[in-house]
């Protein structure tokens, strides 16, 4: 009897476990103080329930590895520049190569040695001497080396989204890596899809470069300009009209600093002309460098560019300290907001490819939830009424023990932050029907004990001694397919493992356990003599 009332007040405390944990989901406006004491997670909604924005993206490895190579090329130069090694040109050819030209072949024997000790994730491909004395040298990047860039591109990228978008302020978000380069990007509830898509899409590259003197776009493109001069794209406003327009101007190639420095970047609003603009903050190294790049080139111009385009090109009038500097521009404030958001998550290390971009309205999440929810009832109610009907009164005490499954279920998701998709509800209205099968094991064992004679006390007992390891049986062997499913799948095939995870767990656990502890209480406690089976 004593252990009958642990039993039976196991049960009680799961089952109200269970509805705490409901409670912030079916209720709009917790109590006071529950958030104090009391679980406030509730069940998250997918996308396809909630509606919001699909996304795959696909990651352009490969161009962080060339953009790794262009590093390499220009450190180069400055290692050969320190060390007075003689060169024509080095520049960044193919995907990742890296051409030398020498003068002539006497510097050979200096740079090989050079290259090995600075730069070991180079290697040497080829070593030719051309007709007129010069030579030319080609090196490449590691194949391991290389793979490791696209690995951690791959994973830079995957971060780097995730920060955006949590600093967007998107809720329940559904971010993760599918396949070796591609990158899954559920947005539920996004109101402004193409803004969404332009802050997850943004490289968002910040490069700080000297404006090339006296050379025009015009002197660039007839080849009279210096080489390393290049010419951008410019974005102005008109102080005045307060018309936007775009102009061209020319940059010394050479990027003087990045925005890898960067701590914090916040919007702020300039007093004279009511502009919103971004603030920057650096860190202690970006401090240093950024005052030393001021200090060298006072009077000078410093063009700050964002993904290729030039937002200011302010004089420097003195030495800047304090690590801040600022981005103006034609910027709305939506726009200043984003462009914070990405500079502070980082840049991309890699541009990202949109191969699929799909949109659910809310109605159609509103509708798939109605037509979900009415097909798990209609179903629901129909064993509900069988079991009544085909096992009596036991059949009622199946109906309890299913009611509470589907408790269990729903808390379970709750508990552990899980997202409740339209397979997902499939797979609940699946456990429904695999928690009716498993007391239809157990009544049938009973019944053909009862046949046999035996007390409605000892029916009970065989029936779910018998019973039970066939029904364990079963459970484990979906639990293990729901686990592969699980870890293996994506998309809805997830969100159909989930429930059916969850809710094999708790069928084991009321099918099992609580309808055996009401029927040892009619029996024991009540000393029912017959059984409505």
């Amino acid at each position: 009897m004593k252990n009958l009332t642990w039993r039976a007040l196991l049960v009680g405390v799961v089952l109200l476990a269970g509805i705490i944990l409901l409670v912030p989901t079916f209720t709009p406006s917790l109590p006071p103080g529950w958030t104090k004491v009391l679980p406030k997670e509730k069940i998250h909604l997918g996308l396809d329930l909630q509606g919001g924005m699909h996304l795959v993206l696909e990651v352009e490895a490969d161009q962080a590895v060339g953009n790794t190579a262009e590093r390499l090329s220009e450190d180069l130069k400055e290692t050969f520049r320190n060390e007075k090694i003689a060169f024509s040109k080095i520049e960044k050819v193919g995907n990742w190569d890296i051409e030398i030209m020498l003068p002539g072949t006497d510097q050979q024997n200096e740079i090989r040695p050079a290259v090995e000790k600075n730069f070991p994730t180079l290697k040497w491909v080829s070593g030719e001497t051309r007709p007129d004395g010069s030579m030319r040298i080609l090196l490449s990047l590691d194949d391991k080396e290389v793979d490791r860039i696209r690995k951690l591109a791959i994973a830079q990228g995957l971060e780097t989204i995730r920060n955006r978008v949590d600093q967007f302020g998107v809720s329940e978000p559904d971010i993760r890596p599918e396949g070796e380069d591609r990158i899954l990007v559920q947005l539920p509830g996004i109101q402004d899809p193409q803004r969404a898509v332009d802050l997850i899409g943004k490289t968002a590259l910040l490069e700080f470069k000297l404006v090339a003197e006296g050379v025009s776009p015009q002197d660039v493109k007839e080849g009279k300009a210096p080489p390393g001069d290049k010419v951008y794209q410019m974005k102005q406003t008109d102080r005045t009209t307060r018309q936007k327009s775009d102009s061209q101007i020319v940059l010394q190639d050479r990027t003087l600093m990045t925005g890898e420095y960067i701590t914090n970047a916040q919007v702020a609003i300039e007093h004279q002309f009511n502009n919103p603009y971004v603030s920057l903050e650096f860190d202690s190294q970006g401090s240093r460098l950024f005052e030393r790049i001021s200090e060298a080139n006072v009077k000078k111009r410093l063009a700050i560019v964002l993904d290729g385009v030039v937002y200011s090109a302010p004089v420097i009038q003195e030495k800047i300290s304090g690590g801040k500097a600022s981005i103006t521009g034609s910027f709305s404030m939506d726009e200043a907001r984003d462009l914070a958001i990405v500079l502070r998550a980082g840049a991309l290390p890699a541009p990202v490819k949109i191969l699929e971009q799909r949109t659910v309205g809310p109605a159609l999440g509103l509708d798939s939830i109605h037509k979900g929810v009415i097909a798990s009832l209609v179903g629901g109610l129909g064993i509900i009424v069988f079991m009544i009907v085909y096992y009596s009164f036991s059949g009622f005490i199946a109906d309890l023990a299913l009611i509470m499954n589907v408790v269990l279920v729903l808390a379970g998701m709750a508990l552990f932050g899980f997202t409740l998709t339209l397979p997902g509800i499939a797979g609940i209205a699946l456990t429904i029907g695999i928690a009716v099968d498993a007391n239809v094991l157990i009544y049938e064992r009973i019944r053909e004990e009862m046949r046999l004679g035996k007390t409605p006390r000892a029916a009970v007992e065989t029936g779910y001694e018998r019973a039970t390891i066939t029904i364990l049986d079963a459970n484990v062997t979906s639990l293990i397919a729901a686990l592969v499913l699980w870890e293996f799948g994506t998309g809805p095939v997830k969100g159909f493992a989930v429930t059916l995870t969850v809710g094999l767990a708790a069928n084991m656990f009321t099918a099992i356990f609580v309808t055996r502890v009401v029927f040892d209480y009619l029996l024991m406690e009540r000393r029912v003599k017959t059984l409505s089976i």
